[in-house]
């Protein structure tokens, strides 16, 4: 009988030990980023936040926080007309970073981040080829 005893004791731990980490697992979601060297995450489909606001001058680091491949690719027609085109992979058009996609280009696996500074003040809007059909867009809001 004791044995019993010792096993529910046991699951019934670790069940609400499992609890407490689901609850911690669903606000890594909302923020992967907290306590980390980035700014913006990546989930399956989603950048998080999916608008995030910077002064001029900023420096702003993407991480992908997924076991998906995602890149952080500018859409030329929605970002500033002075600003500075930004493609992980560095490639220098929207053109480009899609045709480099075909061989992987611009990818970012699990862990690596892409970082870009923004020097011109306005909406910077972006998104990942790969799920750019599920909708994965971001926006930079880039202030005085």
């Amino acid at each position: 009988m004791q044995r019993r005893g010792y096993l529910a004791a046991v699951g019934t731990a670790t069940a609400a030990t499992l609890a407490g980490c689901s609850s911690l697992l669903s606000s890594f979601d909302d923020n992967p980023c907290a306590g980390e060297d980035c700014h913006i995450g990546m989930s399956r489909t989603e950048f998080h936040p999916e608008v995030y606001e910077v002064s001029v001058g900023d420096t702003v680091v993407w991480q992908n926080t997924s076991e998906a491949d995602h890149t952080v690719t500018a859409y030329e027609d929605l970002i500033p007309e002075d600003a500075e085109y930004f493609a992980s992979g560095g490639y220098e058009s929207q053109t480009a970073a899609y045709e480099a996609w075909d061989d992987r280009g611009g990818r970012l696996g699990t862990r690596d981040t892409y970082e870009h500074t923004f020097e011109v003040p306005g909406s910077y809007e972006y998104f990942c080829i790969p799920h750019e059909g599920a909708e994965m867009i971001g926006e930079i809001v880039v202030t005085e």
